[in-house]
């Protein structure tokens, strides 16, 4: 493929990027609020419910290892543009799911296209932007997943309660294909040095065997993974919890995630921002220990509507605090040629840590209550912090 010449407004290549994470993001997200949904109408147990959360991460998971290399030899914009219109079709293909089996199937298949997806995009701002604006990139492409929180998924769970849980996957799909019409006008090309071997299995192995030989991506990718194990563990029964026990009303559930993206809104860019002044770590490593404090105190002060969503708030705020700095940091552990792969790599590692989150926490709520889901998140961020601290290096310009 030929490098596009053309550059459009930093603007309208953010926007092109935000409308992919927003249908990515929020078809994913939406699982947590319809559990019980999907549990009653398809008669799943709770034991099992954990296990979509993990069929799609593993999906995303194997598909990003092998994006990632063909992304560094082709390009970027290809891949989205594969990506976006897969995770058309899948989600169109929720509609005919009728018991636990070909759900888990087509949630293995929004899974794959989301592997394709969200390596790339994140080595695609990483590939456009200079390093002092990745931050500011990043935290506004990524406010997809926060606008999705406050309009999509809530909206979506209330057509799941009013119509069935299949309806708010429609509604995504229809925002995947616009997202792919938008990248498919306006995304160029980056014109960055490319992976000049041959693309084959083997070259794709030497590729990823040469980065887990440096120390600090081997780090990167396991704190990408301990941070999602942690988020998996505590929001993936944070509704049912607040159903069964506190009494909280499907819809309450549904403005408990609006809160949530506003707080994403309100932190996400200017905390990209902010990182591309003082750096990445101080910020990343921060919002971990203070996740973890309220992760820990979360079964204790949570008592109804209002303290949940104070709560929900604050975790969403920190989520946004450490991911737009984490992933800018990410950008500069390899060269350009390698972005793909790094990009790929970490984050199939990162969402096999979620999956693995998704399994933990359906067997940590069944015996011991949420308690014990608050447990492992706190104790998992606490770990994301550390190996950040201590095994991931920033780049110079932060360390003078």
């Amino acid at each position: 493929m030929k490098l596009a010449k053309r550059q459009p407004p930093a603007i309208l290549v953010i926007f092109a990027l935000w409308l992919m994470v927003l249908a990515s993001s929020s078809q994913a997200t939406i699982i947590a609020p319809i559990l019980p949904r999907i549990g009653e109408a398809l008669g799943i147990p709770q034991t099992l419910q954990g296990t979509l959360v993990t069929g799609y991460a593993i999906a995303l998971s194997t598909f990003a290892i092998i994006i990632g290399p063909i992304s560094d030899r082709f390009g970027r914009r290809p891949i989205l543009l594969a990506g976006t219109s897969l995770m058309a079709v899948m989600l169109a293909l929720h509609g005919l799911a009728n018991d636990f089996i070909s759900l888990l199937s087509v949630r293995i298949g929004a899974g794959v296209s989301g592997g394709i997806l969200t390596g790339v995009a994140v080595a695609y701002v990483g590939d456009y932007f200079p390093y002092e604006r990745r931050g500011w990139a990043s935290g506004w492409v990524m406010s997809g997943f926060a606008f999705g929180q406050v309009v999509a998924v809530p909206i979506g769970t209330i057509l799941a309660e009013l119509y069935g849980f299949r309806s708010p996957f429609y509604l995504f799909a229809i925002v995947a294909m616009i997202s792919f019409l938008l990248i498919l006008a306006v995304l160029p090309q980056p014109l960055v040095k490319r992976e000049g071997e041959k693309l084959s299995v083997k070259t794709a192995l030497k590729s990823y065997w040469k980065l887990l030989q440096k120390p600090t991506v081997r780090n990167a990718a396991v704190a990408y993974a301990t941070m999602l194990f942690a988020v998996s563990t505590f929001t993936v029964f944070f509704p049912t919890w607040l159903e069964q026990k506190l009494g909280m009303s499907p819809s309450a559930t549904a403005t408990l995630f609006m809160v949530g993206g506003l707080a994403n809104i309100l932190t996400g860019p200017q905390a990209g921002r902010l990182s591309d002044k003082i750096g990445r770590k101080p910020m990343i490593v921060g919002s971990c220990f203070i996740s973890a404090t309220v992760f820990t105190a979360t079964p204790f002060i949570v008592s109804g509507t209002l303290s949940a969503y104070v709560v929900f708030f604050c975790v969403m705020m920190l989520l946004a605090l450490r991911l737009s700095p984490l992933q800018a940091l990410l950008t500069t552990l390899v060269p350009d040629h390698q972005r793909g792969s790094l990009m790929s790599l970490v984050v199939a590692v990162g969402q096999l840590g979620g999956g693995l989150g998704g399994v933990a926490a359906g067997v940590a709520y069944a015996e011991f209550g949420y308690f014990g889901n608050a447990f492992l998140s706190a104790l998992f961020i606490s770990v994301t912090g550390l190996i950040v601290f201590y095994g991931v290096l920033e780049p110079a310009k932060f360390n003078q």
